[in-house]
């Protein structure tokens, strides 16, 4: 059968770009060898959010007589909270093939290969081969966890973060290494249903691409939770003979060994072009992703690229951003490059990061005046009554324009407030009219004005 497009993978970016091409008319089919829905939706952003949540009812049960309510013994069940992660996994992986038979749009099942031109060979789960022809071609081919050479995976002592989502039976002890968003979030999770956590970062600090106040602050809280953090170290070796684990970590005073079940490595991904017929076609790749130009164009005519195989941040809402952009392109629009300035980043560990823009070494660096505006959720009324006072909001402002240069976050529930700071931004806010846009009052959001009116020598709570 013949397409109009045919898009290989069926993420965050796949799935998006094919339903978008279906409602500018396209005929639209999408090759995906595993789930609908592909890593985000069936192993990484949503069911670690149900397994978080999982965790985060543990800690309330277990803080309960602090809000006057009085609970029998909890226990942490890990085979119920996965039994739960993995049905609300499922139910959203329907949800696409739901959106798929509505928009018309067919899932051709198997592997797919670029073969020259724009034809994709397909290979099913049989091994059958078929060949599938279209006008233009997305890859969407995502990414998986990165494996470094003395962190090998096999699986059952030397994890990824698929094994960490379904384990059977609960560690006593875990070695996390890498302590970005996926290495925070399972640390998070591990220590709050009682596994005693290390985390192993080769950077002078945890969540290194956020705001340095962001980072001490989590260092604080997760060391107040009983998680013991090394920065500065590398994991040198992993013994895994016998009952567990013994991991070699080389630390500025010098090799220490620590004994564990488990280790999870978390130290990035690499994106999933292996076989999919690059060379064979000649796309040209750099630096393990696909080179594109801002509309996601290869060097190969009608055949294109998103998501975590090109360069840029490796997020979903990224991802489908891209789809977006490269299906309206195509339909002949006139779509708005993205601007990759203005991603917002989210870790829900608690308490939750979330950032946009420019740190506050970044902006120095860049060279601007700044004005800095930081409001604690410990002045706030909405965090007192929550119980949930760790954290703040921390704007960074041009001092000569008025410009929102960046935002940054920790505490309760930052991930669904960080959008405003990407809406503003968009928008060409200043600060003043920040202060002046009216906050509903008790609100954590509303520390965002007050963050503002920080900057400003204006603020009234603080």
């Amino acid at each position: 059968m013949s397409y109009d497009l045919i898009v290989v993978g069926s993420g965050p970016g796949g799935y998006v770009a094919a339903i978008r091409a279906s409602q500018l008319g396209m005929k639209v089919g999408v090759v995906e060898r595993s789930e609908l829905g592909g890593i985000c939706l069936n192993w990484g952003c949503i069911p670690t959010k149900a397994l978080l949540k999982s965790a985060q009812v543990f800690e309330y049960i277990q803080h309960a007589a602090d809000y006057g309510v009085t609970v029998g013994n909890s226990k942490a069940e890990i085979g119920e909270m996965v039994k739960r992660s993995r049905g609300v996994a499922e139910g959203m992986s329907k949800g696409i093939q739901f959106l798929f038979k509505k928009n018309k749009i067919d899932h051709i099942a198997g592997f797919g290969k670029l073969k020259g031109g724009t034809t994709v060979e397909v290979t099913a789960a049989d091994g059958k081969k078929s060949d599938v022809t279209a006008k233009n071609i997305i890859l969407a081919l995502g990414a998986r966890s990165r494996e470094l050479p003395n962190l090998k995976q096999d699986g059952k002592k030397i994890i990824g973060y698929r094994e960490a989502m379904t384990l059977d039976k609960q560690p006593k002890k875990m070695v996390v290494v890498g302590s970005g968003a996926i290495g925070v979030e399972f640390a998070y999770f591990y220590n709050a249903i009682g596994t005693e956590v290390t985390v192993v970062e080769y950077l002078p600090r945890i969540v290194p691409v956020e705001d340095e106040e962001v980072s001490k602050a989590l260092t604080r809280s997760f060391k107040k939770s009983g998680i013991k953090i090394k920065t500065d170290s590398s994991v040198e070796a992993v013994d895994t003979k016998g009952a567990g684990c013994k991991v070699t970590v080389k630390t500025k005073k010098g090799e220490e060994v620590i004994e564990c079940d488990v280790v999870l490595s978390a130290v990035g991904i690499q994106a999933n072009l292996e076989d999919c017929g690059l060379e064979d076609v000649g796309v040209i790749v750099d630096g393990g992703r696909i080179k594109v130009d801002e509309y996601y164009a290869t060097n190969i005519p009608n055949v294109y690229a998103i998501g975590d195989c090109i360069p840029g941040p490796a997020l979903a809402h990224v991802a489908s951003a891209e789809g977006i952009i490269c299906v309206e392109k195509l339909a002949g629009e006139n779509p708005e490059p993205l601007n990759y300035g203005n991603i917002p980043g989210c870790t829900y560990c608690s308490p939750e990061v979330a950032s946009v823009g420019m740190t506050e070494a970044a902006a120095k660096e860049a060279g601007h005046e700044i004005k800095v505006g930081k409001f604690p959720f410990s002045a706030s009324g909405k965090a007192s009554a929550a119980g949930a006072k760790d954290g703040f909001v921390k704007l960074i402002f041009d001092a000569k324009y008025g410009e929102l240069l960046g935002g940054h976050m920790i505490g309760a529930n930052v991930t669904e407030m960080i959008a405003e700071i990407v809406a503003i931004r968009k928008l060409e806010t200043t600060g003043h009219e920040i202060i002046k846009t009216v906050h509903p009052h008790p609100t954590m959001s509303e520390a965002i004005m007050e963050a503002a009116a920080v900057a400003y020598d204006e603020v009234i709570h603080l």
